[in-house]
């Protein structure tokens, strides 16, 4: 697009703005008939008297292009192809919705989103050095292709040892292993790891002290800690023959001896030691290998199953906004559950499936819950979490696209009905670099979800002129824009309208937006010039850049 234009588009991009601003999703759809799983009964009903002693009156349904544009970001981590609404709308099968979960469960692009989301959570998005972020993506796809049960993921994460690409399960550890191997603080991140992403519980501070608000004591995180005092990290180098020096080549997890207590300082100077204990199970110092004890307790025969009752808490979470506890990852009886039962016999089912990861995504995909529009009533705007109240999900709440999904988003924008996207190393490698150069603008971590809303210069030129959104909008052959704009099917204003806003935002236009688009459409000198802005402006709305 030539730099000509740039003028032009600057011009009506703020009445475009004002247009999208204005935006109200149209009427819901009348209800369809429910799943019968008992499980998601048990869930509804739980749910559903929440509201009840509440006071609240729950949204209405979400129309099926809302719904179908959230269950693709949560599942596959991107915005529906536009060639996928037309066909859904038309689709009058009860179980239409149910069918669509399937699908999306066995499309590979669930592997491959669930593997982002789980490869950040486990070595952060800015991957620690001396760790193999492709070796963690390769153990972690292949564990989700094939559907393997959580507890086995784990049990592998917790045990792995070797070269960290032959053996990718090793790199959680690995991630967490810097500093002095000999120090007494050598394994201590792997451990406030280990109990927050697997357990559900943040231990990180009873390293010095008691808690002051749940039930861990001091003893307890150097007892967890002990476990892991068995294992280090080894950094290989080789010799480069172009520099004439040694570079780094490999990083391997390997067991070391260790059979004794660890030595903690208390706050009054006394100096204590710590055996290995989980949950108040006792495990020999002499045995012969403390991390596989551990993962036995954790995976196998922990009768409170913290291990499936952390998953399910964060699973939920992700796909409806919030979990059962806030944050998702500090569970305990200082931070009761706002719907125990319903954590409770998710945990129980989840064991009972064998720590079926699919299984839960559906059970969770068909609640009456998450098939609410994200658009509250007078009837529940108490239930507002972000407001510091306890969720009800008596609506769904609004998510900002992660960074990953952001860019598969863009790239289906720009692809064009029918056409398929490129799926290789190069265009990985091509991803990894946008995904680099967002962090670098606009910060984040694992921990601290990067948004677009924080408003700086740099963001807001990344979005508007970034490489990405101007490919998006191309008028070469073959791209998105021309490719709807010669097809026959979208002849008028209207149909072309249409069709941009249901390939980004999922909807159509409502009365008002149509009338001034068409408007401007009309009165514009360019008309490719004013598809473009018009496209442009939807790429960069709020709407289009959030999970709703």
């Amino acid at each position: 697009m030539s730099g000509a234009k740039l003028p032009e588009r600057t011009s009506i991009f703020g009445c475009l703005a004002v247009i999208l601003l204005s935006a109200q999703c149209g009427a819901a759809a009348p209800p369809a008939a429910r799943p019968e799983d008992p499980v998601v009964q048990f869930v509804n009903a739980e749910i559903r008297q929440g509201w009840t002693d509440n006071e609240v009156t729950p949204s209405p349904r979400a129309d099926d292009g809302e719904w179908l544009r959230r269950v693709y970001l949560d599942i596959v981590g991107h915005i529906p192809p536009a060639d996928q609404y037309e066909p859904f709308f038309a689709d009058k099968d009860p179980a239409k919705r149910s069918k669509v979960v399937e699908k999306l469960l066995a499309d590979p692009d669930y592997v491959r989103n669930t593997t982002e989301v789980w490869t950040n959570l486990l070595i952060g998005r800015n991957t620690p050095r001396r760790t193999s972020r492709s070796g963690m993506r390769k153990f972690l796809r292949e564990s989700f292709a094939v559907n393997r049960p959580w507890n086995d993921i784990v049990f592998d994460m917790l045990t792995a040892e070797g070269h960290f690409e032959e053996n990718g399960a090793t790199n959680f550890i690995l991630a967490q292993l810097t500093g002095n191997a000999n120090s007494e603080d050598y394994h201590v991140e792997a451990t406030a790891r280990l109990t927050r992403l697997f357990l559900g519980q943040q231990v990180q501070c009873t390293q010095c002290h008691n808690h002051p608000f749940n039930d861990w004591k001091q003893n307890q995180f150097w007892e967890f800690n002990s476990f892991l005092r068995q294992v280090r990290r080894v950094d290989h180098q080789r010799y480069d023959p172009k520099t004439g020096q040694n570079v780094d080549d490999y990083s391997e997890l390997v067991f070391r001896n260790f059979d004794g207590p660890v030595y903690y300082e208390m706050r009054n100077g006394l100096v204590q030691v710590a055996y290995p204990v989980y949950e108040g199970q006792e495990v020999s110092p002499k045995a012969p290998d403390r991390r596989l004890e551990l993962a036995r307790l954790m995976c196998e025969t922990d009768p409170d199953h913290a291990l499936a009752r952390a998953f399910v808490n964060r699973t939920w979470g992700y796909f409806l906004g919030y979990g059962f506890t806030r944050p998702v990852d500090d569970m305990g009886p200082h931070n009761p559950p706002s719907h125990p039962a319903v954590l409770d016999h998710l945990t129980e089912e989840f064991v009972k499936s064998d720590y079926d990861i699919k299984q839960l995504i559906r059970w969770i995909c068909n609640t009456e819950a998450y098939h609410l529009t994200s658009q509250f009533n007078k009837g529940n705007e108490i239930d507002n979490p972000a407001a510091g109240e306890v969720p009800l999900f008596s609506h769904v709440y609004v998510k900002t696209m992660q960074a990953e999904q952001l860019y598969d988003s863009l790239q289906i924008a720009m692809t064009p009905p029918g056409g398929n996207q490129v799926d290789n190393a190069a265009a990985q490698a091509q991803r990894d670099r946008w995904l680099k150069e967002f962090l670098e603008i606009f910060g984040g971590n694992e921990d601290d979800e990067p948004t677009l809303f924080s408003g700086s210069i740099p963001q807001a030129l990344m979005m508007m002129n970034g490489p990405l959104v101007l490919k998006a909008i191309s008028t070469e052959k073959g791209d998105y824009l021309p490719t709807v704009l010669s097809n026959p099917k979208y002849r008028s204003d209207n149909a072309r309208i249409q069709a941009l806003f249901m390939a980004t935002l999922g909807r159509n236009p409502n009365r008002s937006e149509m009338n001034q688009l068409v408007r401007m459409m009309k009165g514009h000198k360019d008309p490719l010039a004013a598809y473009q802005d018009l496209y442009w402006a939807l790429l960069n709305s709020n709407e289009f850049i959030v999970n709703h």
